[in-house]
């Protein structure tokens, strides 16, 4: 039986095909009598516990008994957000590097939240065993390493920080410009090598040189203010028209770009249109003795064709940051078992070569380890979806301990005819104060804010929408 609304909080989880009830004696306001409710009915059994603050503060809308929230971490999340993640009562799983395949989809099914980097690929395969699952946070720039298409639909959202590293990158592509126009890195080995060999052949100040960025955005802008402050000129090439920073200049074409540029740096996205973007055509292209760095995604470039053109001398150096395939973790991998040109890459002079390190600094991980964990803690406690990347973009102000009585709804469906309708037959005989509605490609989200409700008329609502055939997940938040 469902408790009265005076009584304490209670534990309500929510299998496929029934909703059991359980006394929680862990849910209370510590500040106040007032009476407790339960927070949070998940289709996929999120559990969770709030505590209280003043009464005119914020509500924090928490799923409770928050010690069930399963969270996994990959790949060497930063402590920040860890522990951010940590201070909210969820359980917190932490491992330094990424899992295999079938590795991975056992340890995914009993987790709520799972955050991952760059290596971790979250296949339909492995999101198919996620039974549980809600949100995945990305703690880096890209979000190619999961099927965000087949998250929407099974309503897990996900979220990354598309910025918080873009200075780190920026600072690493000047330092290689300097250092491919100074041979730095062969002169460095061949003195670790016990060799001196102290030369000014081929080796150029940067000041006065034309810098070919392609790729505009973030990281191309600030590295664009960076080049000019060293006595650059810029050129950048973008699919789209944009404003230049300081006196860049966009080109019309990436043909003019890769002839009138002496170093060429890639800032793009990995997408269809940007597989192989550099390769013999484009080496071709470039002038004779000129530079080539990428640090944005290892499908940009077509290794093969960059061996040839530095054979040929056709470019006098290159750096490269990403790889078409990456180890799954450290150690003595980057071999011919990885590729099969690795190791004519490798035997290449004046070329830079490093393990996908643009974004990792302490202070690029500790804002990315930031961004993320509080996204997923908003999400997880307050359903809002600002930033995700796969679903509308949806918030409702909070709710504040004045309104105790309130229950936030989130109705994640598909996006069909007639829906909103249907919603609204269930919401109909209560008091919705606020309402939100949005739509992304075949999902649509949907947040309101009831009030006056009690726990039996929290279990109705949930009842009714998980009933609904266009559900796609439902979870009614306290």
């Amino acid at each position: 039986m469902i408790p009265e609304v005076a009584s304490p909080g209670i534990d309500i989880s929510s299998p496929a095909n029934s909703l059991p009830a359980q006394v929680s004696s862990k849910l209370s306001l510590s500040n106040s009598p007032s009476p407790a409710f339960p927070s949070s009915f998940a289709s996929k059994d999120s559990r969770g516990q709030r505590g209280a603050t003043a009464a005119s503060a914020a509500k924090q809308l928490k799923p409770f008994a928050t010690e069930d929230i399963k969270i996994l971490l990959l790949e060497n999340v930063n402590q920040t957000g860890r522990d951010i993640l940590a201070a909210q009562g969820y359980q917190v799983d932490f491992l330094k590097t990424s899992l295999p395949e079938d590795e991975l989809i056992q340890r995914i099914r009993n987790v709520h939240v799972i955050g991952i980097r760059s290596k971790t690929q979250l296949t339909a395969r492995v999101l198919r065993e996620a039974k549980n699952l809600i949100v995945i946070g990305c703690f880096c720039i890209g979000t190619n390493q999961v099927d965000t298409r087949y998250a929407a639909k099974h309503g897990i959202a996900v979220f990354n920080s598309p910025f918080s590293n873009s200075r780190s990158v920026a600072e690493l592509v000047i330092a290689e410009i300097i250092a491919l126009a100074r041979q730095l890195g062969d002169r460095s080995n061949e003195l670790h090598r016990g060799t001196w060999n102290k030369v000014s052949s081929g080796c150029w100040e940067i000041r006065g040189k034309t810098l070919g960025i392609i790729g505009y955005g973030h990281i191309g802008s600030q590295l664009s203010v960076l080049a000019e402050a060293m006595g650059m000129t810029v050129i950048f090439y973008d699919a789209v028209n944009l404003m230049a920073l300081g006196t860049a200049k966009q080109v019309p074409t990436l043909d003019n770009l890769l002839q009138g540029a002496d170093f060429i740096t890639c800032h793009v996205p990995e997408l269809p249109e940007t597989s192989n973007m550099i390769g013999r055509e484009q080496f071709e292209q470039m002038r004779k003795g000129s530079y080539l760095i990428n640090a944005s995604r290892g499908s940009v470039i077509d290794i093969p064709a960059l061996i040839d053109a530095m054979r040929s001398g056709k470019l006098a150096g290159a750096a490269l940051d990403v790889y078409p395939a990456e180890p799954g973790g450290n150690g003595d991998y980057f071999t011919n078992d990885l590729s099969h040109w690795i190791e004519d890459l490798r035997s290449l002079k004046n070329i830079i070569l490093t393990p996908h390190i643009g974004g990792s600094t302490e202070e690029a991980q500790s804002a990315i380890g930031v961004e993320v964990s509080e996204a997923l803690v908003r999400y997880v406690n307050e359903g809002a979806t600002l930033g995700a990347v796969n679903m509308p973009e949806v918030n409702l102000r909070s709710l504040t301990m004045d309104e105790p009585n309130h229950v936030r709804v989130i109705y994640i469906h598909h996006n069909v005819p007639g829906v909103l309708r249907k919603v609204n037959e269930v919401l109909g005989d209560h008091n919705v104060d606020k309402q939100m509605t949005d739509s992304r490609g075949d999902v649509a989200y949907l947040m309101a804010d009831i009030s006056d409700v009690n726990a039996s008329v929290i279990k109705d609502l949930y009842q009714h929408l998980e009933s609904l055939s266009s559900r796609i997940m439902t979870r009614v938040l306290y």
